[in-house]
């Protein structure tokens, strides 16, 4: 019992940390604001992340495409997941590498204006590095949600958040939070423009 409080508590106080820093606010804020200007524009949303985080740009892609909050009824929003998909995930993981899942994905459904959401709980995962990289050979703008220190990814983005922790569970219930927070902005920002 005490284990399972410990969890709990090392949780609250992760987030305290967070909320208390104005850059975590702001980033957010930002990236909401380039991600909606970006639908606006007749653009979309792409996430890309492993195992845990990509179960997380996942869910985050289905709360833009349905909904998130059942009391907004609006128009899909135009959001993909890189992850979705397991046979182009697996041809390219088997022709060429695991390194290049999301490049290779990323160059078939990236228009220039879209913006791209990488998701790395170490910042090391090399295939969203070498997606960031190739977004912005791609006139693609990107947002990363990374933890412990940012990793490899660390300022291959236009926009960053780095969770100030080396604990994956603990980075991870950070990121969905942010990813909640984040996408509800983005629905507040369409609706108060009249997009949706």
């Amino acid at each position: 019992m005490s284990k399972i409080k410990e969890l709990f508590n090392e949780s609250i106080k992760l987030k305290q940390l967070v909320l208390a820093d104005s850059d975590s606010v702001d980033n957010i804020m930002q990236m909401a604001e380039l991600i909606s200007t970006a639908i606006e524009n007749g653009n979309k949303l792409l996430l890309c992340g492993n195992g845990g985080s990509a179960a997380d740009a996942q869910h985050l892609a289905a709360e833009l495409v349905v909904r998130l909050r059942p009391n907004i009824n609006r128009r899909a929003l135009p959001a993909i997941s890189l992850a979705l998909d397991s046979s182009t995930i697996t041809a390219c993981g088997n022709d060429f590498s695991f390194d290049d899942i999301f490049v290779r994905s990323l160059e078939a459904l990236a228009n220039p204006g879209d913006v791209l959401l990488g998701i790395s709980t170490s910042g090391n995962s090399e295939n969203v590095k070498r997606a960031l990289l190739r977004a912005k050979e791609l006139d693609v703008m990107s947002c990363v949600l990374s933890g412990c220190k940012g990793g490899e990814i660390k300022s291959l983005a236009d926009i960053e958040y780095i969770v100030p922790s080396n604990e994956t569970g603990r980075i991870q219930e950070v990121h969905i939070m942010i990813g909640h927070a984040l996408m509800e902005s983005i629905e507040d920002k369409l609706l108060e423009n009249g997009f949706i």
